[in-house]
């Protein structure tokens, strides 16, 4: 069952680069330019006493954006109360709307109130005649210990 295993090795294969050719590369013809103005050349002492010498660079400036065309003053204005007016409408609009909900919450709180506490009225007319509430007296037995009491 246990028999040992064999590995098989392969023969070593080595693969060698294959060269690539170089294509022609042919340099862009030079143009002498002339420079508009030879800039000046700038000397730094440093505080340590050390002399810097060079060309003075301007910095890069950012290309200028597109300019905006000018809105006049009062158009803004205009703009703004027209935006300010619908707002005013659309609050008391609002505002109605709720004052009409609130008004119909609290008279339906008044009629709920008043049906409940209509009920408990006509519970009580209408109850038990026998037994109205309240402490019940046997006025047979209080006259009698009236009498025993005083006598």
């Amino acid at each position: 069952m246990n028999e040992p295993t064999t590995h098989h090795t392969a023969p070593l294969v080595v693969h060698q680069p294959t060269p690539i050719t170089p294509t022609t590369v042919h340099p862009a013809p030079m143009v002498p330019i002339q420079p508009g103005h030879v800039p000046a050349v700038a000397s730094v002492v440093l505080p340590d006493g050390r002399i810097v010498t060079g060309y003075a660079v301007a910095p890069a400036q950012p290309e200028p954006l597109a300019t905006k065309p000018a809105v006049s003053r009062t158009a803004v204005n205009v703009a703004l109360g027209g935006v300010g007016f619908l707002a005013v409408c659309g609050g008391l609009l609002l505002l109605t709307s709720f004052i009409a909900a609130l008004t119909a919450f609290i008279t339906q709180l008044i009629i709920l109130a008043a049906v409940i506490f209509g009920g408990w009225i006509a519970a009580q007319v209408f109850g038990a005649s026998g037994h109205r509430g309240g402490t019940t007296v046997n006025i047979r037995k209080a006259v009698i210990k009236r009498n025993h009491f005083h006598s």
